[in-house]
């Protein structure tokens, strides 16, 4: 059994989460200089606040790591991998050319420890011991990131290798990218070692590389906490990055810059831009009751409270007030209620358009009542 209820903007505008993308805004000037492509989008939503020439395909070098890391995380989530299991490096792995940490070959390392050196220093060569773990060999671990890919909604992108290192019909787009590099950012884990400026790798025959970030806007721009870069002859220098300011997070992407400032200095622009003008409105909060309680059967108690499982959030520009509503699910609930589990759910709305869906759970425990509470309740009906 479900009752289902309309809350007033009174009865919970309160709290944060996550929503669905609506609209694209335009500005008059470009943000960006020296780029062939960039897309700016608000993380939660996966609104865009600015795009240019954002879903031409073209090649994006180490940006592709983003897809690697996605999948190594993928395979961890699944329990297929583990942040301290051993990985033995091959022969393959350990020749890799470009940005290395150089592997010793038939050497083993810490999964934990090449995920480090792919986030940090780009390391090609911890990309392809790990992709041979993963999936038994590269080519495969590249059919992978492809199915991803088109998992995700990438229509424009097309991967041949899991370094970036340049190889014929591999592409991807400034938007394509957004989409996958928010993906990647979902993994908490990533950002442990996303700021990462400097640090040592550890081989087991205590030989050392010493590596240091590519993202060297962790450094420029003290709201980056995260981000890939790449460069090819081909590509260009590439950018893919994060920023968060008070309780909203920005994803921005250039590609084909003409120089390393010019990527760096057009994501500031477009972060400053997104910034200055968007807002998150925190419309449900995980730490405040909702104002109605749930009724429970068969409990000490008739009623308890709940509240949101998570934080929800309304995208919008700054200047903008949508009308916000919502609906309310509550399930039939028995006793014993134990305090963080789900009882119902809510859906908010954003002019009218679901834009979230987000679990209620009660805020206390309720116990089951006992024959004497039950006597003590109902003893009023029996009096003469």
């Amino acid at each position: 059994m479900k009752r289902l209820c309309v809350l007033g903007i009174a009865a919970c505008f309160a709290a944060s989460g996550a929503i669905t993308s609506g609209f694209t805004v335009e500005t008059s000037r470009s943000l960006v200089s020296g780029c062939k492509s960039a897309y700016l989008m608000d993380y939660a939503s996966g609104e865009c606040i600015y795009k240019e020439n954002e879903t031409a395909r073209m090649p994006i070098a180490s940006v592709c790591k983003v897809m690697t890391l996605t999948l190594v995380f993928d395979a961890i989530s699944a329990g297929k991998l583990a942040l301290s299991d051993t990985v033995t490096v091959s022969e393959n792995a350990a020749g890799m050319g470009g940005s290395q940490v150089f592997l010793d070959k038939n050497c083993e390392y810490n999964v934990e420890q090449l995920i480090k050196s792919i986030i940090v220093c780009s390391a090609n060569d911890s990309c392809v011991a790990l992709s041979e773990t993963v999936a038994g060999g590269e080519d495969a671990f590249v059919v992978q990131m492809n199915k991803k890919a088109t998992e995700l909604g990438c229509t424009d992108t097309l991967f041949a290798n899991c370094t970036g290192l340049p190889r014929e019909t591999q592409y991807s787009c400034a938007k394509d990218v957004a989409v996958m590099f928010s993906n990647l950012i979902k993994n908490q884990d990533y950002f442990k070692y996303s700021k990462i400026w400097l640090e040592d790798f550890s081989h087991p025959n205590d030989r050392k590389t010493s590596m240091t970030n590519t993202n060297k806007l962790i450094r420029k721009y003290s709201f980056c906490d995260g981000g890939k870069t790449g460069f090819t002859n081909e590509a260009g220098f590439c950018l893919a990055s994060t920023a968060k300011k008070n309780n909203m997070r920005l994803v921005g992407v250039v590609l084909g810059a003409a120089s390393s400032d010019d990527r760096f200095k057009s994501t500031i622009n477009m972060f400053e831009y997104g910034f200055a003008n968007y807002k998150n409105k925190i419309v449900l909060d995980k730490d405040i009751t909702l104002n109605d309680e749930f009724f429970v059967r068969g409990g000490k108690k008739d009623t308890f409270a709940v509240r949101p499982e998570r934080n929800s959030y309304v995208f919008s520009a700054i200047d903008k007030n949508p009308e916000i509503s919502y609906y309310m699910v509550a399930y039939d609930v028995k006793a014993p209620v134990a305090e963080n589990s789900i009882v119902g759910y809510i859906e908010v709305y954003k002019d009218n358009i679901l834009i979230d869906n987000v679990n209620i759970v009660s805020a206390e425990n309720v116990e089951k009542a006992s024959f004497g509470d039950f006597l003590k309740q109902n003893a009023g009906q029996w009096a003469l």
